[in-house]
């Protein structure tokens, strides 16, 4: 789960090597034309003992790739399988990514560097093994915008643009490259676990499910240690669906090679936020039936943890799988109140429940916008605004003037700020237009700080 940011040392790991050569295959970086330093995330980087490279350095090691002290020596190309929009494909991998370097936190948590754009690997198919600049300045406004919201999510840690002119299909080209660098909880997707199901190996199962919780659950394995994983991953995912709906987040692409065994939040390709609380709302253009809309992502997610069971049934018994899978929709629905609340800035209580119906009742029959919605009533500025009529919203505000506030919920001044910060597509396209047209980064930069800004307000995040 997330955690406050601790400054830390350098303290770099290997602990993939316990699963290696099994679940990847060692690559070579691109050998890009330019590597021109555009973000890099030193709030991150401090929490992992990285902040005090130099640009030169950090372009030699995040450009180039040149292996960090005592991690890996050579990047990995992990390999996995997954369901695609519920089709199974056991062609995938990781193909215009790689495992670059594992290193710990303050916190003493296992960490990995992986890459997005950083040319073919085995698995990149027909791919060229790029990502265009458009796309890394995506991943840091949805990283960003995430982590302030309380979402479980990995941290975009350096951007660098390659000097390449890239052609696609879905944007104007040619288009600027870039190689982005992410931070996260690990990259042993939901998908790994159903490579070694489906190659029938046992033995690499076993090894995955020590692996997951004695380096990412810290925990040591059990009499059950199938069943033991499968808990833990469901208690993560369910929390990571209700953080997606509080924050009005739609990850557009919730296939079982995208879930993380952490429940962490990563890979954010066609995301948006969906302004209005509209179960509909698709972020993808090719997700023609709605299948990861607003309103089904739970619904995806435990679908996608149903897989990771069906893969471990061949270590364990079904029973102890199914009880763990039985849990899901109730720690949702827990999740779903305790972030609804903190959100607000209100304590949980007996109205809780009655209180989230009535604001989603609200917010539906009046199109209030989400991001408003929670600024105004935890802020205080409104009272009873004209917006807020008593047909729509009694139910609400009855329920709410019986939860007692959170101490100093409301102290910080973004609450004083007439608008919320929001992360809405116009907006997105408007911080890219500055960088395509003009080669201005300010936007970007001024984003970054007003969405830091709001995280503070929000606080840290209630966990179970």
């Amino acid at each position: 789960m997330s955690q406050t940011p601790q400054a830390a040392n350098y303290c770099p790991a290997t602990q993939i090597d316990a699963l290696m050569p099994d679940i990847a295959d060692p690559v070579a970086a691109a050998d890009f034309p330019q590597t021109i330093l555009r973000y890099r995330n030193d709030r991150a980087a401090a929490d992992v003992g990285l902040d005090h490279l130099s640009d030169d350095a950090w372009i030699a090691h995040f450009g180039r790739f040149a292996p960090l002290e005592d991690s890996l020596p050579r990047p990995l190309a992990m390999r996995y399988h997954g369901h695609q929009f519920r089709h199974y494909n056991p062609d995938i991998g990781d193909g215009r990514g790689f495992l670059f370097a594992q290193l710990r936190d303050g916190h003493g948590r296992l960490l990995d560097l992986g890459t997005k754009g950083s040319g073919q690997t085995p698995y990149s198919r027909f791919g060229d093994g790029r990502l265009t600049l458009k796309g890394g300045v995506r991943e840091i406004l949805a990283t960003e915008m995430l982590e302030a919201l309380g979402v479980n999510t990995s941290r975009t840690l350096s951007i660098i643009e390659t000097g390449e002119a890239l052609e696609r299909n879905d944007e104007p080209s040619p288009t600027r490259g870039a190689v982005m660098v992410r931070l996260s909880h690990s990259h042993i997707r939901i998908g790994t676990f159903q490579r070694a199901a489906y190659l029938d190996d046992k033995a690499l199962l076993e090894r995955l499910t020590d692996y997951a919780l004695r380096h990412l659950y810290d925990e040591a394995p059990g009499l059950d240690p199938a069943a033991q994983l499968l808990g833990r991953v469901v208690e993560r995912t369910a929390d990571l669906a209700a953080s997606y709906m509080v924050a009005g987040f739609v990850h557009g692409v919730l296939n079982s090679d995208n879930i993380n065994v952490t429940g962490e939040s990563f890979d954010y390709g066609p995301w948006r936020f969906t302004p209005y609380w509209d179960p509909a709302f698709t972020a993808a253009y090719f997700d023609h039936g709605g299948l990861y809309a607003f309103g089904r992502q739970a619904e995806a997610i435990h679908w996608d943890v149903a897989q990771l069971a069906v893969s471990l049934r061949a270590i364990t018994e079904t029973e102890p799988l199914v009880a763990q899978l039985e849990r899901f929709p109730d720690l949702y629905g827990a999740a779903v109140q305790r972030r609804f609340c903190w959100r607000l800035g209100v304590k949980e209580s007996a109205q809780s429940g009655a209180m989230i119906e009535a604001s989603v009742r609200g917010m539906t029959q009046t199109g209030t916008a989400i991001d408003q919605f929670f600024h105004d009533w935890r802020g205080g500025i409104s009272a009873h605004p004209a917006r807020y009529d008593d047909a729509a919203w009694g139910p609400f505000q009855r329920s709410i003037a019986l939860c007692e506030p959170e101490p100093d919920a409301r102290t910080h001044d973004y609450w004083r700020d007439a608008q919320p910060c929001s992360m809405h597509i116009d907006e997105v396209e408007a911080i890219w237009s500055a960088i395509d047209q003009h080669d201005d980064w300010e936007p970007l930069h001024e984003k970054v700080a007003a969405i830091r800004r709001m995280g503070a307000a929000h606080g840290q995040v209630a966990v179970a």
